[in-house]
């Protein structure tokens, strides 16, 4: 008997696809480029130009969706377009050549995950709670990608990671071949506010600043955490361990996060998530030698991305309907993923150098907190906006 490969199955094979390139690329690359020479202030640039692209070339791969009425075949494109473009790691290893390829590869690699976003929202149509339970096929891979490798590190030089990152993208492009493009709704899809009113809702602001602050003080940790936990004493093994560990608590909440969603709605959550993030930075700034703190630390991790990002999706998904999905999706990857993971990536790198490796964890902490009062007032006013239309 054939096999029957279901929607969700077509969709999950990309996030673990995706999410693996990020474990594979985020924890380790800060190493990588240790052992080629860099500085810290200089690994700090170059992980905020990964994670600068994101300002812009989500936004314009929704122009272009919005323009095509396509999503997929953007895509496609971007996954191949960013596997050839990160060749360019093998040729030389200067640090101007490496910030260029970083810059033309991830413009690509992160274009294509708001796009995906919004097919796999269209997909799920009225399930669109059900996400979470699909996209924690990309934690998974995460962890098989962050695990084996921490593992694999110890017996083989990190000189191998980008082989090893090009083989995922291979297995990405693979995944994006598998998707259809999900039937539209014409009349929903054109029946829908400006992009322009809806950024100018109050509440709109409060989400994308919450968002922003939540990736910014995420910059220290995708750049340094690797590195700050060796310092510390722990093997490259232990660090790889101690990511997983993360991302496997966030695969548990997952699971649960549709009926969180239900029971307490999107807002508490972004709120709650907050809160906790603030608590796991500071911790981290404090005692970094300790390994069931570490432990303890690392499953916050379940909230800071995991119950976060779900919460924060539902409520994009929310506020940007029909055709306006592909620039929500990409507003909320280029203002949070992309200005935040970078400003707060290039903070890091000078602290780190200037100041000492904690410091990082400090402004991580601070970030969060401003996140919790921006969440608060959106969450504040959107709950004003929804009185007054109940009150007529």
């Amino acid at each position: 008997m054939v096999p029957v490969v279901t929607p969700n199955l077509r969709l999950s094979s990309f996030y673990f696809f995706y999410f693996a390139t990020i474990g594979a690329f985020m924890p380790y690359w800060g190493p990588y480029l240790s052992e080629l020479g860099f500085s810290g202030s200089q690994i700090g640039e170059l992980m905020a130009i990964v994670l600068a692209t994101k300002i812009i070339a989500p936004n314009v791969w929704g122009w272009l969706a919005d323009r095509t009425g396509t999503h997929m075949p953007l895509v496609r494109s971007g996954a191949l377009a960013g596997l050839i473009a990160f060749t360019g790691v093998l040729l030389y290893s200067g640090y101007w050549w490496l910030a260029a390829v970083m810059a033309v590869f991830s413009f690509f690699w992160n274009a294509i995950l708001p796009q995906f976003e919004a097919t796999t929202l269209r997909t799920l149509g009225r399930d669109s709670h059900r996400y979470a339970l699909v996209r924690l096929w990309g934690s998974v891979g995460f962890i098989v990608a962050v695990a084996s490798l921490g593992w694999l590190f110890d017996y083989i030089e990190v000189a191998w990671l980008p082989w090893l990152v090009l083989l995922l993208f291979v297995g990405l492009y693979a995944s994006t071949l598998q998707v259809p493009e999900p039937p539209r709704d014409e009349v929903a899809e054109n029946n829908v506010p400006s992009i322009g009113s809806v950024l100018r809702r109050p509440e709109v602001i409060g989400l994308f600043l919450a968002c922003f602050f939540m990736q910014a003080s995420h910059g220290p940790y995708y750049a340094f955490f690797t590195l700050y936990v060796e310092e510390a004493g722990f093997s490259r093994s232990m660090a790889g361990q101690l990511w997983a560990l993360g991302v496997l608590a966030e695969v548990f909440l997952f699971l649960i996060t549709p009926r969180l969603i239900l029971r307490f709605g999107a807002w508490f959550l972004v709120t709650l998530a907050l809160v906790l993030t603030t608590l796991r930075w500071s911790l981290l700034a404090a005692v970094p030698e300790s390994l069931p703190m570490l432990l303890f630390i690392q499953t916050l991790h379940a909230f800071s991305y995991g119950v976060y990002h779900a919460a924060a999706i539902s409520l994009i998904h929310y506020f940007f309907p029909g055709r306006l999905q592909g620039r929500g999706q990409a507003l909320y990857s280029s203002l949070a993923f992309g200005i935040g993971g970078a400003l707060g990536s290039l903070a890091a790198g000078y602290l780190w150098d200037g100041v000492g490796s904690a410091s990082v964890y400090v402004l991580a902490a601070g970030l969060a907190a401003a996140g919790v009062v921006a969440s608060l007032f959106g969450h504040w006013r959107h709950r004003r906006v929804a009185a007054r239309t109940r009150a007529g």
